[in-house]
């Protein structure tokens, strides 16, 4: 048994249960990497050094023609090669798995970058008047992911108590001419969110601006229930919402802000009005509050530091000479 014929026997045997969306990368990965490093042997005779080889080879190809792959890519491509050996150690085809032994590159985690202050003012007004103004202020007022947003429908918001309720996001299958599709949020949990009573509004604003979408588009309008459609009903595009996004914040001066990043915008801002980071976790959908606090650990240790100035100025006025 080949390492070819044992990855196309794992993905066909024991990806069940997986989200397509996730099986389509593995199987890429197996496509595009593992299969023509490591797919010619035998699955008996590989080796800790011939899967460090491939992983240092995909680091710094001695091909002058190649490209080097990310820290980031490589642990990823580990990832899938340990889940499927680890299936073969189960099973009895192997007595260990050789990925154990191997060293990965070190993943540089990215900086985030959320916006300002002034930067989400210029933001908001720069929103005003664009086809999806309201999609981008509740996805900076809620901390929803891109996904989680567009694949929300009405019957998840409950306007007259201000509570929001994340159990699904629109997905697109990976592949050319792919179908949307709904699966569950990320980490598989779904969550509840408490509006602020501005936020409410905006929903409300977004269902008027929907039912005059509705009216205007009259037979050709398919009703699917989303809170944010095309204009006649259907799924939203990524793209669409993508382009629109990059347009505004060029021409507020940051080119390079994601879409993810008002997501770590309203983070940063719960933490620093002083929401505890159960909360904050909570409400991002997060799988742990030590998640949490790794990822926004310099912001608390700023509110550490302010802390510290507020106790000396407490200190120098209240002491004497």
């Amino acid at each position: 048994l080949s390492i070819s014929e044992w990855m196309s026997i794992w993905a066909q045997d024991y990806l069940v249960g997986v989200k397509a969306s996730t099986a389509y990368l593995y199987m890429r990965t197996i496509e595009l990497y593992i299969d023509p490093h490591l797919g010619h042997i035998r699955l008996d005779a590989l080796n800790a050094h011939a899967v460090q080889h491939f992983y240092n080879e995909l680091a710094k190809p001695s091909k002058p023609d190649a490209a080097p792959l990310s820290a980031k890519s490589i642990k990823n491509i580990h990832g899938v090669l340990h889940k499927a050996l680890k299936q073969s150690v189960l099973i009895g085809y192997l007595r260990v798995n050789p990925t154990d032994a191997c060293t990965l590159p070190r993943v540089i985690k990215k900086e985030m970058h959320p916006l300002e202050e002034e930067q989400v003012a210029a933001f908001l007004k720069e929103v005003q008047g664009s086809p999806h103004e309201y999609l981008y202020k509740i996805a900076l007022f809620t901390g929803l992911r891109e996904g989680e947003v567009l694949g929300l429908g009405w019957e998840h918001i409950d306007l007259e108590n201000g509570i929001l309720t994340v159990k699904r996001q629109l997905r697109k299958e990976q592949k050319k001419g792919g179908q949307y599709y709904f699966s569950p949020p990320k980490n598989n949990r779904a969550r509840s969110i408490s509006l602020a009573p501005s936020v409410v509004l905006l929903f409300r604003l977004q269902k008027l601006a929907q039912n005059s979408m509705r009216m205007e588009a009259g037979d050709a309008w398919q009703e699917n229930g989303l809170v944010f459609s095309n204009q006649t009903g259907g799924y939203l595009s990524y793209r669409t919402v993508y382009d629109c996004f990059k347009r505004i914040v060029k021409k507020i001066g940051s080119p390079s802000t994601r879409f993810h990043d008002l997501r770590h915008t309203y983070a940063v801002a719960c933490i620093k009005s002083g929401d505890d980071i159960k909360t904050v976790q909570e409400n991002l959908g997060h799988a742990t509050a030590a998640f949490t606090l790794d990822a926004y650990g310099h912001v608390t240790k700023q509110m550490k530091q302010d802390s510290a100035q507020r106790m000396e100025q407490f200190i120098q006025s209240v002491s004497i000479g």
